[in-house]
C-alpha cells in the first residue's frame, strides 16, 4: 500500500475512491472495500482511501477535544494495508479545509488532483462545508465531471447498523464480546513499556506499564481483562487492569494500563507492544489487604487461561 500526505506525490491508475475516518476499519468499512476492490477490478483501476488527520471532529468542535478513537493512525494504516488497499491518502483537516464545499473538493481534489474514475460512498456519507454534499448532489454532479458514483448500504448485525460510534461506545463499557464482534478483529492497543513503581513484582505479579503514545487512543472501561500480548513477534498470555489501583496506590486520580504476562520473565522496558482485547472478568475493587489482593490476582489467573487456554 502506498501513503500519501502530498497529493503531488499522488498518481494511480483508474482511481475508485472512497472517503471517510474510517475509525476501526470495522466490518462496515470492510463492506465498502470489498465493494471498492469490485469496482476496481472491473475498470482496470486501483483502490483508493481518502481519510483525514487529524479526525474531523476534534478540530471543529471544543467539545469534541474529549472524543476518543478505536485506532491511531499508525494502526489505521496497518488494517488497511491488511485489507488490501492500494493507496491510502492522508490528508491534513483543518479549520480553513473544512470551509470548502462539496463541489469545490470533488472538483478541485478528487477530480483533478486524484483522477479519480469512480465514487464509492457509505449509506448516510456527506462532505464538504458543513456537511452540504448529499449522494443525490454527488450524482448530479458525476455526471458533470465524467466520473461514476455508487452509494453502498450500511452493514446490518443482530439488527443493529454496524458504525464506529456503537463500537466506541462498547468499548469504553468494557463490552468487549460486541466491540470484538462488530470489529472483525479483537480491539488493541499498541504501545510502549514504561517504568513504573514496581508494586507488582512485590507481590509476584510483575505488570509492564503501558503508554498508549496517542493521547486520542480509547482505552476501555477501568477493569480487569482476559488479554494476549505480542512480544517480539511472540504472543502470550495475560491479564490486564486498567483504572487507578485502589488497593496499592495512594493516588486516585493516577490511572494506568497494566498487564501481567503470564509465564514471562524478559525485561521489556521501552518496547513496543501490542495488546488484543479478549473478554473483560470483573471491576477493578479495593482489597482491606495485600494478601486478599493476591488471592484475587490467583483467580484471575486462572479465568485467563480457562478462557484463553495455555
Amino acid at each position: 500500500m502506498k501513503i500519501y500526505t502530498d497529493l503531488k506525490d499522488f498518481s494511480a491508475l483508474n482511481p475508485v475512491v472512497t472517503i471517510g475516518t474510517f475509525d476501526g476499519v470495522h466490518l462496515g468499512h470492510r463492506k465498502v472495500i470489498r465493494r471498492l476492490q469490485e469496482l476496481a477490478h472491473k475498470v482496470n483501476g486501483e483502490t483508493v482511501i481518502f481519510t483525514f488527520y487529524p479526525h474531523p471532529r476534534l478540530v471543529l468542535s471544543e467539545e469534541n477535544n474529549g472524543l476518543r478513537l478505536i485506532n491511531t493512525l499508525e494502526e489505521k494504516k496497518v488494517l488497511l494495508e491488511a485489507a488490501g488497499i492500494d493507496h491510502l491518502v492522508i490528508y491534513p483537516f483543518t479549520k480553513e479545509f473544512s470551509k470548502l464545499s462539496y463541489v469545490e473538493f470533488v472538483e478541485q481534489i478528487l477530480v483533478k488532483q486524484l483522477g479519480m474514475k469512480y465514487l464509492v460512498v457509505g449509506y448516510d456519507h456527506r462532505f464538504g462545508h458543513n456537511r452540504q454534499g448529499k449522494y443525490e448532489d454527488l450524482k448530479v454532479f458525476a455526471d458533470q465531471l465524467n466520473f461514476k458514483i455508487e452509494r453502498q448500504d450500511v452493514l446490518n448485525m443482530d439488527a443493529i447498523n454496524v458504525s464506529s460510534t456503537k463500537i466506541r461506545k462498547a468499548i469504553g463499557e468494557g463490552d468487549i464480546n460486541t466491540a470484538n464482534k462488530y470489529l472483525g478483529y479483537r480491539f488493541f492497543i499498541k504501545g510502549d513499556v514504561v517504568d513504573g513503581k514496581k508494586l507488582g513484582s512485590k507481590i509476584g505479579f510483575p505488570t509492564a506499564n503501558i503508554d498508549p503514545q496517542e493521547s486520542y487512543k480509547l482505552v476501555p472501561k477501568d477493569g480487569v481483562y482476559a488479554v494476549k500480548v505480542d512480544v517480539d513477534d511472540k504472543r502470550y498470555l495475560g491479564m490486564l487492569n486498567i483504572g487507578v489501583r485502589p488497593t496499592v496506590n495512594n493516588q486516585l486520580d493516577n490511572r494506568s494500563i497494566e498487564v501481567h504476562i503470564l509465564d514471562f520473565d524478559q525485561d521489556i522496558y521501552y518496547k513496543n507492544i501490542t495488546i488484543h482485547f479478549y473478554k473483560r472478568i470483573r471491576n477493578e475493587q479495593f482489597f482491606a489487604s495485600i494478601d486478599e489482593l493476591k488471592a484475587q490476582l490467583a483467580k484471575d489467573k486462572e479465568a485467563v487461561v480457562e478462557l484463553l487456554g495455555k
